[in-house]
């Protein structure tokens, strides 16, 4: 048996993003039905470096697929600016559960990159009005192409608003997609007057304020990923009906993880987790709400799930360079 390479374009090729979603969205709910092993993120501090490595494994059984991985990831501040390099860089190696053989060694951070997309359009699918056809989004790096393209996948999305400190970076998102949207450079606050907002800045105080968004604006927090980040003021988390990834690493490292630590977010404070709305067991949006809240922190079975998708796309087309890796010799 050989493993597959698979490279940063070999991913992008083979993670359709409505494959990814569906992928992402099965994990979800076979969490909550406890069908997932998901031992917490590991970390490898390295302040000397200004980075850190982050291992994430995971296996999930979603019923008609089953699946195995584990992903190394880095977040290296000084990358762009000292290397040339990107500030997060992951590699992951998809494994057959039954006989534990790597079945690929691929790319992690486009899968990053898509994983963390398809976790907010199942979000926005539960949380946002049906009805939802504008998108605020406050950062306009490569996420947030990768935003917009999952969360067309779900609304009908026509307007879209890009607010970045960087105005070069600003108006080059809004060149990419000018061809598909009516798409325009604005103000914070007025990406969060749109209906569906994403967020995704590294920021450690709030840039957001509570008086900016719609009435019934769904917002995917995806920026806070570490303790003492936050980009939502706490009224905001109070008003909103809350929902999260995954309670351990929302409260420690999530977009509620400040207010949560101060003792002003507590447990009634939550609706639950994504993943029991979409098992079914925990409603997502009733004609009573208004601001919804979905806090991202990034799960190692989304990880999976996207990886599974490239996986056998891939394997289908017969794509990748296959090699040897293990020692398969029983003799």
């Amino acid at each position: 048996m050989q493993t597959l390479l698979l490279g940063a374009d070999a991913v992008e090729d083979h993670a359709t993003m409505p494959a990814v979603i569906d992928a992402v969205a099965a994990a979800f709910a076979a969490d909550a039905r406890e069908n997932t092993i998901m031992p917490a993120k590991s970390y490898v501090d390295l302040p000397q470096y200004n980075g850190d490595f982050r291992s994430m494994p995971a296996y999930v059984n979603a019923e008609t697929w089953d699946a195995a991985a584990v992903k190394w990831v880095n977040v290296h501040l000084d990358n762009p600016r000292d290397h040339d390099l990107p500030t997060v860089l992951g590699t992951l190696i998809y494994s057959d559960p039954e006989t534990a053989f790597p079945l690929a060694v691929m790319d992690g951070t486009v899968l990053t990159r898509l994983r963390t997309g398809a976790a907010a359009a199942v979000a926005t699918d539960h949380l946002a009005v049906a009805d939802a056809d504008s998108l605020g989004l406050v950062g306009a790096g490569t996420q947030a192409h990768t935003q917009l393209d999952a969360i067309s996948s779900v609304r009908d999305i026509e307007t879209v608003v890009v607010a970045d400190r960087d105005a070069e970076k600003q108006q080059a998102f809004v060149d990419a997609f000018a061809d598909r949207f009516d798409v325009r450079a604005g103000t914070i606050a007025d990406a969060a007057s749109c209906d569906v907002l994403s967020t995704i800045t590294p920021v450690e105080s709030p840039i957001v304020d509570r008086a900016w968004l719609g009435e019934r604006t769904h917002i995917n927090a995806i920026g806070a990923d570490a303790a003492g980040k936050q980009e939502h003021d706490e009224q905001t988390l109070l008003d909103a009906k809350l929902v999260i990834d995954n309670y351990e690493q929302c409260t420690h490292s999530g977009e509620i993880n400040v207010p949560w630590g101060e003792g002003v977010l507590t447990d009634t404070d939550l609706h639950g987790e994504l993943g029991d709305i979409v098992a079914g067991t925990l409603s997502g949006r009733t004609d009573d709400d208004r601001i919804t809240l979905f806090d991202s922190t990034g799960l190692a079975i989304q990880d999976v799930a996207a990886a599974h998708v490239v996986y056998e796309n891939a394997s289908a087309d017969g794509d990748g360079t296959p090699f040897s890796l293990v020692d398969t010799d029983t003799t």
